[in-house]
């Protein structure tokens, strides 16, 4: 097995992070990546006002999220829960007695790279490592790494690759914490570590939760949840646009709902549950141990209280799970929205979509249907909203026809 292991600072995690990980793993063909942020780094003083390292190490699972590789990335917290400072060669030594029989290889940039020869205990380094070093820019070349590959070659038998990433953009941390604190630079970021840094007023930003810009927006909704749901996400903002334009609703206020409609959605069920408590939501017995049809309720209150939203969009995201009888307009165009979004793809979701846009009643019944039925299927207990959604839709004379 071969594993790599990527420590800095990450303070914070950019996309020139991500991309040397991800040239490194193809390139090494590891198996493996361990991605470690260093609690008191041996080689550099933090800045003052640096986040916590339970901020980094959160905003290091984020990018360890997007790179969408389960199981062949993950984060260590090795370094943060060891007292004083991360000397790499005590990482190393760990890890080779977890790993005894896989080749480890230490990743590193073009700065640390030149270096290494300093740092502590760089005999048991690169006795139980090799090096790959990335430089930032195509100037970051063999006339860089040549050199130095030579001298940790000749006086300590270290073992090199070095890459070199074509077309990245140059930046430094230090030169990105300045961006942040000026309300710039999230084009260096993944937009969910952004959004988190804004959640989080990282870096000394001050932006003001409740009047976000509308990438602003996305960024803090996608720093909520999981890589993989985004695409999820992102379409049900675009079908729900799609509708309000269609069926006279206001479009802005379908967007926010889209993008705010499953921000809760990864949070365990007493996360959930304390949610309703601080807002005053009232459970039934169902809801209180049906994790599932919590997320619609504690984003509904998230949209509202943290970000802001108006009644219209709070009540659309409260209800798009379950329905409900006498849905207003917007509170059923998020629900078909969230139904019939592009990536959706399962029998029958073609006459939904149909349907969603020549009578928006008769998609709306469909849908409920059709979830009681594979509710009943599967065995799984009906919400009395859903059965009372397709109620009022029945008695408003709405059938499906044939």
């Amino acid at each position: 097995m071969k594993i790599g292991i990527y420590g800095g600072t990450f303070n914070p995690p950019h996309l020139g992070h991500l991309a040397a990980a991800r040239t490194a793993m193809d390139a090494l063909k590891l198996d493996k990546l361990l991605l470690m942020p260093a609690a008191i780094p041996p080689h550099k003083v933090l800045p003052a006002d640096s986040p916590s390292k339970e901020h980094r190490l959160a905003m290091v699972e984020i990018m360890a999220d997007a790179m969408n590789l389960p199981g062949r990335v993950e984060v260590s917290s090795l370094e943060m829960d060891r007292e004083g400072k991360s000397y790499t060669s005590d990482t190393l030594e760990a890890i080779h007695k977890q790993y005894p029989d896989a080749e480890l290889w230490l990743l590193m940039g073009t700065d640390m790279f030149l270096t290494l020869h300093h740092w502590h205990d760089p005999g048991t380094i690169t006795r139980l490592a090799g090096i790959c070093a990335f430089g930032r820019t195509e100037q970051d070349g063999e006339a860089v790494f040549a050199p130095q590959r030579e001298y940790l070659a000749k006086h300590f038998g270290a073992k090199v690759v070095t890459i070199t990433l074509p077309g990245l953009v140059d930046i430094s941390s230090t030169q990105l914490r300045d961006l942040l604190s000026r309300e710039k630079g999230s084009e260096y970021l993944l937009p969910a570590v952004y959004g988190y840094i804004l959640m989080h007023r990282l870096y000394d930003t001050s932006v003001v939760l409740k009047e976000l810009t509308l990438p602003q927006l996305r960024a803090c909704s996608y720093s909520m949840i999981r890589a993989k749901r985004v695409p999820h996400v992102m379409g049900v903002e675009e079908e729900a646009v799609r509708l309000a334009k269609f069926w006279g609703a206001d479009p802005e206020l379908a967007r926010h709902a889209g993008i705010l409609h499953d921000c809760t959605k990864y949070l365990e069920l007493e996360p959930q549950l304390e949610l309703c408590r601080k807002y005053g939501i009232e459970l039934d017995s169902l809801e209180q141990k049906a994790v599932k049809l919590l997320h619609s309720k504690t984003g509904a209150c998230i949209a509202k209280y943290v970000f802001g939203e108006p009644e219209e969009v709070y009540q659309a995201i409260f209800w798009h799970t379950t329905g409900k009888a006498n849905m207003s307009l917007l509170d059923k165009i998020l629900y078909m929205a969230d139904y019939i979004e592009p990536n959706r793809d399962f029998d029958g979701v073609e006459r939904l979509r149909k349907l969603a846009y020549t009578d928006l009643d008769q998609a709306m019944l469909l849908g409920v249907e059709e979830t009681i039925a594979d509710m009943k299927q599967r065995g799984v207990p009906i919400h009395t909203n859903t059965q009372q959604a397709r109620d009022w839709l029945r008695r408003q004379g709405v059938t499906l026809g044939d």
